[in-house]
């Protein structure tokens, strides 16, 4: 667990005020599928727009998932039965998930998060790379075979799947896919949409479906209504700060800047760290791909520059300025402005997606030092 001291006067303010909009009371029920609609409520999202819970009686709760962005018309339509449910009537248009599942498979990295943040990797049964994993335990699971490799999106390994008898595969339909090679295998697929999220808080939500899905819905909602809790006290830190420093973001990759648009979930982090996104007009909420000179123009004079890359050996300002001898020109370069993570050296795919409170403390930390003076950072460091 990550350590945020000096915020306990913050967190006491907190504690006079509710725990959020209605999505941080855990209820008593131990199941969800099924119970009345007080049970439900205690899932239903605040911030996360792709999915939607209602009691559908008789054992039955629907899930309704769809594109938090919008963009994609298709709506998957799920009704999780309580296992041991046989007569369970299921509305029209409805794919029936038993639950609670013991036996998951995880495609994503942000899926996989989910599990380890509730501390149920032991029901992942299968997951694709893991060339940035972390996790001590999941390590130990592939390495004594309960959990298994499945290959890599677009080239999944089906055979692997189906020796998996998993319960459930849980997948990012609107990706580059592949999905059909799955589709002899005797399991659901659901999608896990929370990387399609335009907030930190929106995406980490998605920790209820996870709490649906596997029978540990009290669970996921108290860890829900923690993460909400110390996320909203630290915005409040910088809602009113009087400056607001600029921050770009990406690299140069084959003659092309990558960043991410400015409806983005990082653009949104940037703004409630007290910061100014270099893109903040883009209305794109992916990547976006810009020439040179358009990010010079921009961001010449930002005040700081957020790199995430894997870097094996000491990354500095020297290796920085080596990749390109332009990054120089830089206000953040010269002024020593870098804002790094290093995805060999911390967990940042596996566990980020499920603490956007630690990375927003990292982010105040560097824009407003005076804020956290104590607090040592978690992902994000300015650049030695």
């Amino acid at each position: 667990m990550i350590r945020l001291t000096r915020l306990a006067a913050c967190f006491a303010l907190l504690m006079l005020l509710s725990c959020g909009k209605g999505g941080g009371g855990a209820t008593d029920a131990s199941r969800v599928a099924g119970a009345d609609s007080s049970a439900v409520s205690a899932m239903t999202p605040v911030y996360a727009k792709g999915f939607k819970v209602t009691p559908g009686g008789d054992g039955v709760t629907l899930l309704e998932i769809s594109d938090p962005e919008g963009a994609e018309t298709h709506r998957f339509n799920i009704a999780l039965v309580d296992r041991g449910t046989p007569s369970a009537r299921i509305p029209d248009g409805y794919t029936r998930v038993d639950v609670p599942v013991d036996r998951v498979v995880c495609m994503t990295s942000l899926q996989l998060s989910n599990f380890i943040k509730l501390g149920l990797t032991e029901k992942v049964a299968g997951v694709t790379s893991t060339r940035h994993l972390h996790n001590a335990q999941m390590r130990r699971q592939l390495e004594e075979g309960t959990t298994s490799r499945i290959g890599i999106e677009g080239n999944f390994d089906p055979e692997v799947v189906m020796a998996l008898q998993p319960d459930l595969i849980l997948i990012s339909p609107f990706k580059r896919g592949g999905y059909e090679a799955l589709k002899g295998v005797d399991a659901p697929m659901v999608p896990h949409l929370g990387y399609k999220e335009l907030t930190p808080l929106g995406q980490a939500e998605w920790i209820k479906v996870v709490g649906l899905l596997t029978g540990h819905e009290r669970e996921a909602s108290e860890t829900f209504a923690a993460i909400e809790k110390k996320y909203n006290a630290l915005k409040a830190i910088t809602d009113t700060v009087a400056a607001r420093p600029t921050v770009f973001t990406g690299e140069m990759r084959g003659g092309n800047w990558y960043a991410v648009g400015g409806k983005s979930f990082l653009a949104q982090l940037i703004r409630d760290a007290g910061g100014d996104y270099f893109l903040k007009d883009n209305s794109e909420s992916g990547g976006v791909t810009l020439d040179y000179e358009t990010v010079y123009s921009q961001a010449v004079h930002s005040d700081y520059w957020r790199i995430v890359n894997s870097f094996e050996g000491d990354f500095d300002y020297e290796v920085l300025g080596g990749r390109d001898a332009r990054y120089k020109d830089f206000d953040a370069w010269k002024n020593r402005g870098v804002i790094y993570c290093n995805m060999r050296e911390v967990p940042f795919y596996e566990s980020m997606p499920v603490e956007p409170e630690v990375v927003l403390a990292d982010l105040i930390k560097v824009f407003h030092p005076a804020a956290l003076p104590d607090y040592q950072p978690v992902y994000y460091h300015l650049l030695k």
